[in-house]
This record gives C-alpha cells, structure tokens and sequence, in this order.
C-alpha cells in the first residue's frame, strides 16, 4: 500500500481516537481531541499531494479519501450535537450537503463525467475545519474576550456548506436534465 493511501487510513483511524477522548472529559481532553483532529484534517490535503506528486493515484485512494473526508467531519458534527456545544439542524445541513454532492458525483461518473472539487468546495472543508476545532476548544481563546467566534465560524461554515453545494449541482445541471430525459 502507498504512502498517500496510508495517509487516508491513518486519518480513517483518527476518527475513533478523537472521539473517544471528547467522550472521556479528561482535563484536557478537548484539546488533544482538537490536535488530533487537526492532525487528521492536515492528512486530507497532504496525501493528495503526494499522489498526485509522485503519481500513486490509486482507484482505492479514489473511493478512500472522499469517504474519510466525510467519516471526519461528520464524526465531528454528531459528537458535538451529542455534547451539546452544536444544534442538530447544522450537523443535519452540513451532513446532507456531502451525501447530495457525493450523489451527485456519483451520477455524473455514471455518465462519464468527473466533477472536479471547486474551489468552493475547498473553501468549504477549511471552514468547517476552523468552525470544528473552535467548537471543540469551546471558543477558547475568544471566549476570555466576549467574542463568540465558534458560533460566527460555523455559521461562514454553513453558508460555504450550501453555496459550493448550489455551485456543484449548478455545474452538474445538464447531467440532471439528462436523467429527466
């Protein structure tokens, strides 16, 4: 197996660890909870790169890395509306997004389509990296000044989260008139 497709397995492996230690309530749990899951983000773009740097491209990495993507996040999102520090209609948005997009891509690889990632689609994993781990250190250090930046974060999260979503089902409109055809 490849460096890049290790990477993959390695953020998939991730998941259990961060959530196992927000579960616990240890002191600094949090925070560790937060590296690991920033660790487990950075893992995202950098096998990438090295695939396609060192042309390991594999059709496993293919199905692995969207699917560790959404693992991630979404793991993410429920522990923290299980915690209570997220309201469920976000998680529910932002989970929602990934199936339709996922969906969408599916189809139009049906059809012989690829549909690149967007830049959207980019700014739209960093944000909602931003707004986990804020939500995960509990605002800190914001919350000694008043300023609710979790709160402000996951709201640009949530508003990238729809437009690359409306963007990617934009770009896909004839494969979707096709299919009513």
């Amino acid at each position: 197996m490849n460096l890049p497709n290790q990477l993959t397995l390695l953020r998939i492996l991730m998941v259990p660890v961060f959530l196992v230690l927000l579960s616990l309530r240890l002191p600094l749990g949090d925070y560790i909870a937060a590296g690991v899951f920033v660790l487990a983000a950075c893992t995202d773009g950098l096998d990438g790169y090295i695939a396609r740097k060192h042309k390991q491209i594999t059709s496993l990495g293919k199905l692995l890395d969207p699917l560790a993507d959404k693992l991630l996040v979404s793991a993410a999102l429920i522990a923290l509306v299980e915690l209570g520090r997220l309201s469920g209609w976000v998680a529910v948005v932002i989970i929602g997004r990934e199936f339709a997009v996922t969906g969408l891509r599916s189809l139009a690889v049906a059809e012989g389509v690829v549909i690149a990632a967007s830049k959207l689609g980019k700014i739209k994993t960093i944000t909602q990296i931003v707004a986990i781990v804020a939500m995960f250190l509990r605002n800190f250090p914001f919350s000694l000044i008043g300023v609710p930046f979790s709160n402000i974060a996951m709201a640009v999260a949530v508003i990238f989260t729809i437009w690359s979503g409306m963007d990617y089902f934009q770009q896909a409109g004839f494969l979707l008139r096709k299919q009513r055809n």
